[in-house]
Order: C-alpha cells, then sequence, then structure tokens
C-alpha cells in the first residue's frame, strides 16, 4: 500500500493542479483546446447544407467580365431586380453603401421595389464615440430586451460609433443590420455575435435579421434575454453571456451552393435555385479580400459565414459550450480514477492505459459534439492524464531503480541474476524485514580440513578452497539456491527464499546430487595433477526457518536464515562422518519428495534409512537418510528406518 500512496497522491496533486488551471483558463491550454476544437471539424468533414440559403457572388468571372470592385450603382440596381424576378424571399447585401454614387436614385428605387432587402451596417470599437441620431438605425434594434439585470454583471459589446448606409437607401430597406466579426486571439472566427450595444439600444446581426424576415415575423417577435440567447418567435437561440454564439459551420469554402452574379446578370440562374430562399449577395473573389479564417477553411469568404449561422439558426443547429463545472469534473474524475490505476500496471502497459483514457476521453467529446452540439474540452482532462502517467511513472522508475539497485546489491552474492530479476520485478516476494517460511536448507563443509591446512601452504589451501568453493557456488545457482555463507570451508545454502518454490525440497537434493558428482570428477583433476584432493559432507534438512536481513542495520546486514531447522540441518551435515557417507537428508525432507518418487518424477535415486538420532539441541528422534544416485534405468527406492532405539549425539 505505501509503495503505492505517493504515486496515487502524485496523480491527485496533478489532477487538482489541472482543476485550478480549468478554473482560471490557462492561456496555453485555452489555445490549445481551440485547436482541438477546430480539429473536430477537419475530423467531421464536409456536410450537406440546408437548402433555404444560397449564395450569389461577386467572383473573379464576374470581375473580368464586367470590370473591377466596385461597380456603378446601377449594376447592382439591375442584379436586386434580377434576384426579385426570380423570386428571392430575402436578399442579404454584404455590400457597404456608405458613399454616395450615381445612380444612388435607381438603387434606391430597386430596394423599395424589392421590398426584402437589408443593408449591413458596421460598428467601430476603437475611434471616437460618435452619438449618431438616426431614427432607421433605431427602428431595427430590439424592441424587447428580458432580465435587463444581468447586463450589470455581462454587460454586451459596445460600439463606440458606426458606418451607415446612404440614408435615402437605409430608409428604402427592409432592415438594417450589422455585419461585424470577431475573430478569437488566434485570428480565426469561431463566434458569432448576435447582439451589439449602440448609443443605449442593443441590435442584432444580419444573420438574424435574415431569418426573422425569412420567417415573417415582425421585429417585436424578437427578444433579448440578456446573457442567455435571443426569442425569436417560437424558437430560442441559445448564447453565452455576452451575446454570442458558436457558429456551426458545414464545411470549407464552397460548401453551399455559389452562383455567380454574372449568370444573374445574363439571366442564366434556374429559378428553382433563388426563389423563396434567401439570397446572400457579396464577395466570393480573392482580389476583393473578404476572407475570413474559420476552423474549416483558412480562406473562406465572409459571405459563407453568414451562410452558415444563417442556417444554423433555421435548423437549430447550436453548438454549446460544456458548463465548465462540468470540464473540472471531468478532469477530476478521470484523473484520480487513472492515477489509481496507473499505479497498478507496468511502464508499458501504463502507456496503452493513458492512451486508452485519452482515447476515451476524445471519443465522447466527439460523440458531443457531432451528435449532441456540445463543445467539452480535451486539453485540460487529456494533458492532466499524459502529465500523471509522464510523472508517476519517472517517480516509480527512480524509486523502483533504487529499489533494484538496493536488491541488486543485497542479493547477487546469493542468488543467481534470474531470481534478483525475479524479485525487482515482483519486490513483495522477498520481505527484507523478516518472516516465517518453510525452506531447505543445505549444509556442506570439507572433511579434516584443518589437517590439510596444517599440511599445505597457505596459497595452495587458497587456490584449491577458491577452485572448490566457486564450482560448488555453481551448481547451487543451477539449480537456483540462495547461497547463504562461506563459513571458512563451509557453505550453507537454502531453498524457498527469497523467492518461493514450492518444490524447494527436489531442487535442493538434486543440486546436492550434482554437487557430490562435481566434486568426485574435482577429485580425479586433482589426483592427476599430484594434488591431495578434498572429501566434503551434505546435508540436508526441511521446515520452518525465520528468514531475512539480519544484523546490524545501518552497519552490516546479511540475508540469511535462522533457527531450529537450520541448526538441524548443521548437526545433519555433521553426522555424515559418523556414517560414513556423503549425503544425509532428514525425515522432513523425504516427506517432501515422497509423492514424487512414487509418481515416478524423481528418477534414479536410492533413499536409505540410516537411523533415528537425537541431535545436539533436540529431544525428539530425527530419521535420517542416506541418498545415492543409482545408474541409468534403475527405479528409485525408499528403504525405510529399521525400528529401533533412537542414537544420541551430543555434538555436531
Amino acid at each position: 500500500m505505501k509503495k503505492t500512496l505517493i504515486p496515487i497522491l502524485i496523480g491527485i496533486v496533478i489532477t487538482l493542479l489541472f482543476s485550478a488551471l480549468a478554473v482560471i483558463r490557462f492561456l496555453p491550454l485555452e489555445r490549445l483546446e481551440l485547436l482541438f476544437y477546430d480539429m473536430r471539424y477537419h475530423i467531421r468533414g464536409k456536410t450537406l447544407p440546408p437548402k433555404e440559403v444560397v449564395i450569389i457572388g461577386i467572383d473573379d468571372r464576374s470581375l473580368e467580365k464586367i470590370g473591377r470592385w466596385p461597380w456603378d450603382r446601377s449594376r447592382v440596381a439591375s442584379i436586386i431586380d434580377a434576384l426579385k424576378e426570380l423570386g428571392a424571399k430575402v436578399i442579404v447585401m454584404d455590400i457597404i453603401l456608405s458613399e454616395p454614387s450615381k445612380d444612388d436614385d435607381k438603387l434606391e428605387q430597386s430596394i423599395k421595389k424589392a421590398g426584402n432587402v437589408i443593408l449591413p451596417v458596421v460598428f467601430d470599437f476603437k475611434g471616437e464615440k460618435k452619438k449618431i441620431e438616426d431614427d432607421v438605425l433605431f427602428d431595427n434594434a430590439f424592441s424587447m430586451i428580458r432580465k435587463m439585470d444581468n447586463f450589470k454583471i455581462f454587460p454586451p459589446i459596445s460600439a463606440r460609433s458606426v458606418l451607415l448606409p446612404l440614408k435615402n437607401l437605409s430608409r428604402s430597406a427592409n432592415a438594417l443590420a450589422y455585419i461585424n466579426m470577431f475573430p478569437d486571439k488566434d485570428g480565426v472566427l469561431r463566434w458569432e455575435t448576435l447582439a451589439l450595444e449602440y448609443n443605449g439600444e442593443v441590435y442584432p446581426s444580419i444573420d438574424l435579421q435574415a431569418v426573422r424576415l425569412f420567417l415573417g415575423l415582425p421585429n417585436e417577435a424578437m427578444t433579448l434575454q440578456a446573457a442567455e440567447g435571443i426569442q425569436l418567435g417560437n424558437d430560442f437561440i441559445p448564447t453565452d453571456f455576452w451575446g454570442r454564439t458558436l457558429i456551426h459551420y458545414y464545411g470549407p469554402e464552397m460548401t453551399f451552393p455559389i452562383v455567380s452574379v454574372l449568370d444573374v446578370i445574363e439571366k442564366k440562374v434556374d429559378p428553382s435555385i433563388v426563389k423563396d430562399r434567401i439570397v446572400l449577395l457579396g464577395a466570393t473573389a480573392v482580389g476583393i479580400y473578404d476572407l475570413r479564417v474559420t476552423p474549416t477553411s483558412p480562406a473562406m469568404p465572409g459571405i459563407e459565414k453568414h451562410a452558415s449561422v444563417i442556417a444554423s439558426i433555421l435548423h437549430h443547429h447550436f453548438i454549446l459550450k460544456v458548463k465548465n463545472i462540468h470540464n473540472i469534473l471531468i478532469v477530476l474524475i478521470s484523473g484520480i480514477l487513472f492515477a489509481f490505476f496507473i499505479v497498478r500496471v507496468k511502464a508499458i502497459y501504463g502507456a496503452l492505459l493513458s492512451f486508452a483514457f485519452v482515447a476515451a476521453i476524445f471519443t465522447v467529446a466527439y460523440f458531443l459534439f457531432f451528435q449532441k452540439g456540445l463543445w467539452m474540452d480535451l486539453s485540460y482532462s487529456s494533458n492532466n492524464i499524459l502529465i500523471i502517467y509522464f510523472v508517476v511513472t519517472a517517480y516509480r522508475y527512480a524509486t523502483e531503480e533504487r529499489y533494484a539497485k538496493r536488491i541488486r546489491g543485497m542479493f547477487s552474492s546469493y542468488v543467481t541474476e534470474k531470481v534478483v530479476n525475479e524479485l525487482i520485478k515482483n519486490p513483495n516476494l522477498a520481505k527484507l524485514g523478516g518472516e516465517r517460511r518453510e525452506i531447505t536448507v543445505l549444509f556442506s563443509d570439507v572433511r579434516g580440513f584443518t589437517t590439510f591446512s596444517e599440511k599445505h601452504s597457505p596459497e595452495e589451501v587458497v587456490k584449491i578452497l577458491n577452485e572448490y568453493l566457486g564450482e560448488m557456488t555453481n551448481i547451487i545457482f543451477k539449480w537456483d539456491g540462495t547461497l547463504d555463507k562461506f563459513v571458512g570451508d563451509e557453505i550453507v545454502a537454502f531453498w524457498g527464499a527469497p523467492v518461493p518454490q514450492e518444490n524447494h525440497a527436489e531442487l535442493a537434493i538434486k543440486c546436492t546430487l550434482d554437487m557430490v558428482r562435481r566434486l568426485q570428477e574435482l577429485k580425479q583433476k586433482w589426483e592427476s595433477e599430484g594434488r591431495v584432493p578434498l572429501y566434503a559432507g551434505f546435508g540436508i534438512n526441511t521446515g520452518e526457518v525465520i528468514v531475512g536481513n539480519i544484523g546490524a542495520e545501518g552497519k552490516k546486514m546479511d540475508y540469511t536464515v535462522i533457527g531450529d531447522n537450520v541448526n538441524l540441518g548443521a548437526r545433519v551435515e555433521g553426522l555424515t562422518r559418523k556414517y560414513n557417507t556423503d549425503f544425509i537428508i532428514t525425515g522432513s525432507t523425504l516427506d517432501k519428495i515422497r509423492g514424487l518418487i512414487a509418481e515416478g518424477k524423481l528418477w534414479r535415486l536410492k533413499v536409505r534409512g540410516l537411523d533415528m538420532v537425537v541431535v545436539k539441541g533436540k529431544a525428539e528422534p530425527v530419521a535420517i537418510y542416506e541418498i545415492t544416485s543409482l545408474g541409468k534405468g534403475e527405479q528409485s527406492v525408499i528403504i525405510e528406518c529399521e525400528a529401533k532405539d533412537a542414537v544420541k549425539f551430543a555434538e555436531k
């Protein structure tokens, strides 16, 4: 628990940090969120736009034929006449008509005759504040505003002055409305401002006016609910606190049908394309420079933006931003859940888990966007997951690397590299503080070593002893044993710890027989070299012991075993001299392999009962058995101890 607690706390702290960043709307993550928002449109691609809106484009082909923009007013008048004749229900002019020109009277007559033309105004927000008294402009303001108190907290965007069409043109138009656009700080146009304040009145956008006229609603049917939305007849258009709504783009440029104005002038347009529709007249030619950067396109004609807003209002295709409190909850829930899961898996699976969490967040966000029209934040929750993964992984790597170094330093002299790696991967296998565990312990001692040392030079003693101990150690490691210690010429090893081994008795017996065989080979080698061979006895016992780090903490600690069963193993090894045999085990060890011998899984062993003995430190008699290897093809056999009085030995 302690091992996972700190990484979990790290994950929770990081999650709280990202939640706080979501509260203050941290600028770098906000900009990243805008990129994620735009990416949704690129993934979705182009969709089929509604048929109620058509664009009449002042395109490059028209400019080549008629001449550069602006055209004379009589030409514009003829275009309005042609659109009225084709049956346009609403004509939206995205053309500024603020400067006087010849043929203005003709244009005025065409606008008045059409009776369905909306002319644009442009508000200014940076220049000198100017108050313009114009009843025509005032007549186009919202006639009713509800919940005015909200303006005290969230005042509307206010203009300082306004650029109006010529007065005679304004009076002939059905409606006036502004065409201002407000890109985000990165220059991308994502929001449409549906209401602006000027000179104490609040005015609707040209797109909102177009929908009102198309639906045949009077100005009184359009009500502004401050900081909440706009009631248009029976429909409600939700906005943010400042009267803005996210623009629902149907695709990149050329998504909406665009008819060349030249075809209108030359009467080549099928009336069914225009009849009973909202017609937007504006520039699409690159040279007129009415191009906008949008989430779907780096250069979309402004007139197409108007088409998207009008169509989305008509068909209720609104995009709503998920409330920030819900975004914060998503960060908290996903981050805390991820922190609890990440500490329970390895680094590679942690990477897959983080990918799965981020993918799930993105999937939910895209589903909400495409199916429900909801914009859920991605930058805070996804980056929170990634940062938790990297920080927790780095922490675990650093701490586990220290732990691995500690384990490696502690056990590399005792066990094989395979066992060390297993302990590093599964540190719970070794309870370093000490625990009770059943093991099989091996004692081996060179016979007559003191006499041998007295008769040979120190160099020769060390050389032959190192060779012997090296060979025996290799065999212990070969059979996955733990080398406890060398006590002069004595070897102590055990099986069953630090890594649990269900077959510890079997491994110990096979290892010891291998050691006996190898010692015979060494004897022959030493004799052939003219050296005196060494002889050794081997004793094995199985039982419960205390295993763990024992010693002076901070000075010298050894991973070892202690207990009565360890002492018994040492006593059994000493009995090899008294019974003139190489290898003795106790009855408790034999009990561990009886089943294997009976099932034929332990081959070519002869287990012969020697005696019932009472050794030093033990009150109860212990059965001891000699083990020898049989020849190839022979079956294992167990010869039990004879029933007789126990022999008592006072010394090892």
